[in-house]
């Protein structure tokens, strides 16, 4: 029987009438814990991303190169639909293209383009900006004449335009991304419940929250994101945050010679990075046992 592709899996996953929890995965470990814990999907976080490959902020200084790579990591890793994060495409319309066939061909079932300015910045943070209407709609064109050239992805359009020009033009937005060809929609950074349903509410799409803890959307149950209306609750710096809260308290402990606690046992370390898989199929293998035999 044909394979299902990554693609077919998420659309499979938002033919469903519910919601669907996202954390989010900076590497491929990361994503390996997310598909361990049961959720049915994940999204490479831009801002964990940059974090975890080159050290540094969410502000477009990684490189087009660079995030597809690391986009192919993750998917990789997983059998489960990775979204990978496109920004604003690197570049005009036919750099779009270039990105959303890139992003098929690593593997992910969707990729996200959004309407910032370049360079983009996070969405909860300072100083961003969209470029105008006609820019932001060639964009997602563009994305989408790559989806219909045989690229087998979704198209997640997001906009950031509520920051500084409001709920209504970032719904006017989302509306043409939708009549466009988008198959998910993001609007970025609703600051209440009551802007959360009016999102919602604008088109027939698929919509994505994105609960950012401490920023500046409410960070509801996920009964009420569901009876608001969304198909998708991303959470893309819940699992960053705590495993950075848990490294610098393991330091903390080193640096003064004290008992590491709260440590994962070695073998359940072993075990989820994926050691006694390796073992049990290299059985099959003579040499390869032999190798493992001795290492043991």
């Amino acid at each position: 029987m044909p394979m299902t592709s990554p693609a077919d899996k998420l659309r499979a996953l938002l033919a469903q009438p519910r919601l669907h929890t996202m954390p989010c995965a900076y590497d491929a470990l990361s994503a390996k814990l997310i598909e361990q814990a049961g959720f049915p999907l994940t999204f490479m976080t831009g801002f964990g991303a940059s974090a975890s490959r080159i050290g540094a902020p969410d502000l477009g200084l990684m490189s087009y190169g660079e995030v597809v790579d690391q986009a192919r990591n993750i998917a990789a890793a997983v059998s489960i639909p990775v979204i990978g994060d496109g920004d604003t495409g690197y570049g005009n319309a036919m750099n779009v293209r270039r990105t959303v066939a890139g992003m098929a061909q690593a593997g992910c079932a969707a990729v996200m383009i959004e309407d910032q300015l370049a360079p983009k910045r996070c969405g909860h943070t300072p100083g961003k900006a969209v470029v105008g209407r006609e820019e932001a709609y060639d964009r997602i064109r563009a994305a989408v004449d790559a989806r219909e050239a045989g690229a087998d992805i979704l198209i997640l359009a997001r906009t950031d335009a509520r920051h500084d020009h409001g709920l209504a033009e970032a719904l006017e937005r989302a509306q043409k991304f939708r009549e466009l060809g988008a198959d998910i929609l993001f609007v970025e950074a609703p600051r209440s419940e009551a802007e959360m349903r009016e999102v919602c509410a604008a088109t027939d799409a698929p919509n994505m929250a994105n609960i950012v803890e401490g920023g500046e959307t409410p960070d509801l149950p996920r009964e009420v994101l569901q009876d608001i209306g969304y198909r998708i609750a991303a959470y893309p710096l819940t699992l960053m945050a705590s495993a950075m809260q848990a490294m610098v308290g393991s330091l903390a402990q080193l640096a003064a010679d004290q008992p590491r606690d709260g440590l994962m046992e070695f073998g359940e370390l072993r075990r989820r990075i994926g050691f006694d898989d390796y073992y049990e199929t290299s059985q099959s293998y003579a040499s390869s046992a032999r190798s493992v035999t001795d290492a043991q």
